[in-house]
């Protein structure tokens, strides 16, 4: 993995930390799916604008279109869906950790479509980052005592479905078409059902056009979503899908980064052990990719070997 890789993945786990405490703030100010769906499409808004500004291609054909549609549906439709109602039911702690079982989902989905095939090292490295996951949310675990806590697991487990999903089409699609309008267009076509859904079934009327909501409603949109999304389809570009995805583990660390800079939340010991173990999944799924990537490429001494035959042959006729 370069740098340039790595760095666009943290930058995209960072974005994504910084996302929870603005959903939060934003759920107070306007109907849950009507937020999702202003959110998608004002990221979609901003992402095809920037790409028709650059000139770049519109996405031609009907395989990566059906691959597009597939990640807004997925990633944006699902993703914000049971994102945004799980808030309502659930600690954050419990919906993070049910959340973060997306990279396991993610990794049998990419041995089947894309075939990437983890090996036992990567795999304990998944088990051991979940289990890190787990340990960081210990704390708030007690609290979801609540009415509608089934309903609320539901909902995070369609988010995570969802991204998975997408998150294996969005791989596919590398290569074939343009980042910028790919997600811009995904985001559209994600914010379809979801303002289907809120007018419906909600209140739109009650949603709050107060300066808060608008700035929290454009940095989710712009930076959670349009230049998050964008940073981590050109890091899929390079880097293989499990081991890109194992830096999610990484959110709910920033996130409580975020909380302990922004918010006056201490980290409690058990938060700081399950960060080590985080930590320590992450390396062991980019050790089990390197090992595999070395055992797939022949050394050059083992194809001076293969190549000297055949010279001598050549020699001779």
């Amino acid at each position: 993995m370069t740098i340039g890789a790595a760095l666009r993945l943290l930058a995209v786990m960072v974005l994504w930390a910084s996302c929870f405490p603005l959903i939060t703030i934003g759920l107070d100010l306007a109907p849950h799916l009507a937020f999702a769906a202003l959110r998608a499409a004002l990221a979609g808004v901003c992402l095809i604008a920037l790409g028709l500004f650059l000139h770049r291609p519109i996405p031609v054909g009907g395989p990566s279109w059906i691959l597009i549609v597939l990640v807004g549906l997925g990633a944006t439709s699902m993703g914000f869906f049971g994102m945004f109602h799980a808030a309502e039911f659930v600690s954050p702690g419990l919906a993070t950790v049910i959340a973060n079982v997306q990279p396991i989902v993610a990794a049998a989905l990419a041995h089947v479509f894309l075939a990437e095939r983890l090996k036992t090292i990567g795999k304990i490295g998944l088990g051991v980052g979940l289990a890190g996951i787990a340990v960081i949310a210990l704390p708030g675990l007690g609290a979801d005592h609540t009415r509608g806590y089934s309903i609320g697991i539901a909902y995070v487990v369609v988010a995570a479905t969802g991204v998975s999903v997408g998150n294996v089409a969005i791989k596919r699609l590398t290569g074939q078409v343009d980042p910028i309008m790919a997600m811009g267009f995904q985001f559209l076509i994600g914010a379809v059902p979801l303002a289907l859904l809120s007018m419906m079934t909600e209140d739109v009327s009650s949603l709050t056009w107060s300066t808060e909501f608008v700035l929290i409603l454009l940095a989710l949109a712009v930076f959670g979503s349009s230049l998050a999304f964008w940073l981590w389809f050109e890091a899929l570009k390079q880097v293989k899908l499990n081991r890109a995805n194992a830096f999610t583990f990484l959110v709910p660390i920033f996130g409580l980064m975020i909380g302990a800079a922004f918010f006056g939340e201490r980290l409690e010991v058990v938060q700081i052990v399950g960060v080590i173990l985080v930590l320590g999944g992450i390396l062991l799924v980019q050790r089990d990719s390197g090992v595999a990537l070395r055992r797939q490429t022949p050394s050059a001494h083992s194809s001076n070997k293969k190549i000297e035959p055949l010279c001598e042959d050549v020699r001779r006729r």
